[in-house]
């Protein structure tokens, strides 16, 4: 097993100093001994090392918490889930070792960029009951954002089309023609400087809705790393964060029935942020 092990990982970890460490195991939890006949159809697991990941910075605001869910206020550039380079600096992982809840897992995505509302189920055995209301799109949500202001706009205005992603690519994109599967209300609600403050009221919940929607008015959400051109903005800067605040959460609970509100305490505009704790 340590001949083949060498032969398959060696250009990744250090073989030799796992075996001695025990942290190559069997399904069973037996560490992997170098000197163990070679075992076809085996699987053999261990931990990777993971690379130094700089702190995101910002206070991650705990909203709300009970025995079923919690809620929290995301600062942005924090993932939500483990992903790519964003392992421990991710929604997820933090809390779950803040909490003491190790099976914490979100109920729908919130990007990256994105500020404000995440919702999270605290054990396995609440998930479904409260992922089928966002499934079923019985979850209401408002977003607001800061973009240019163009008096020429009718609005507010409902905008429905056809969203697509396509593997590979930052930019999700239009389909003209194509069966309506995205649509959002967008209102102006206010004004900051030159800039508006709009209300966002999505009814889909696509990849980058509301951001390909706010294009397609001509009005991009300010500070948009991605539309409408890709930027070459490092992943460890947080300097300018993206204009866009999940501002509201709202449904009736699926286990007692309560009416459930949540607001972000967050405000537009968002600055970059100083390292906070939770």
């Amino acid at each position: 097993m340590g001949a083949w092990l060498q032969e398959r990982l060696s250009e990744f970890v250090e073989v030799a100093g796992f075996l001695a460490d025990g942290r190559f195991v069997y399904e069973n939890g037996t560490p992997v001994a170098g000197t163990d006949p070679y075992r076809p159809t085996t699987f053999v697991w261990f931990h990777r090392d993971l690379a130094d990941e700089p702190v995101v910075p910002g206070v991650l605001h705990l909203v709300y918490r009970d025995e079923r869910i919690v809620v929290i206020d995301k600062p942005p550039f924090l993932s939500s889930i483990p992903r790519g380079r964003h392992v421990v600096q991710s929604v997820v992982v933090r809390l779950r070792a803040e909490l003491g809840l190790p099976e914490l897992s979100p109920l729908h995505r919130l990007d990256r960029v994105t500020s404000g509302l995440l919702v999270l189920a605290t054990e396995r055995r609440w998930r479904g009951a409260y992922q089928t209301l966002f499934q079923r799109g019985e979850v209401h949500k408002v977003y607001r954002a800061l973009a240019a202001l163009r008096p020429e706009l009718d609005l507010p205005v409902t905008v429905r089309n056809h969203l697509a992603t396509r593997p590979g690519q930052w930019q999700g994109e239009v389909v003209p023609g194509a069966p309506v599967n995205a649509e959002s209300r967008i209102e102006l609600t206010g004004a900051h400087g030159e800039s508006g403050e709009y209300r966002l009221t999505p009814t889909t919940g696509r990849t980058h809705q509301l951001r390909l929607h706010m294009l397609g008015l001509g009005i991009p959400i300010t500070d948009d790393p991605i539309y409408p051109v890709v930027q070459d903005v490092s992943v460890h800067d947080f300097t300018r964060p993206l204009q866009l605040l999940a501002s509201e959460v709202s449904f009736t609970d699926p286990v007692d029935g309560t009416p459930r509100w949540f607001e972000s305490v967050r405000r537009l505009p968002l600055f970059g942020e100083t390292v906070g704790a939770h």
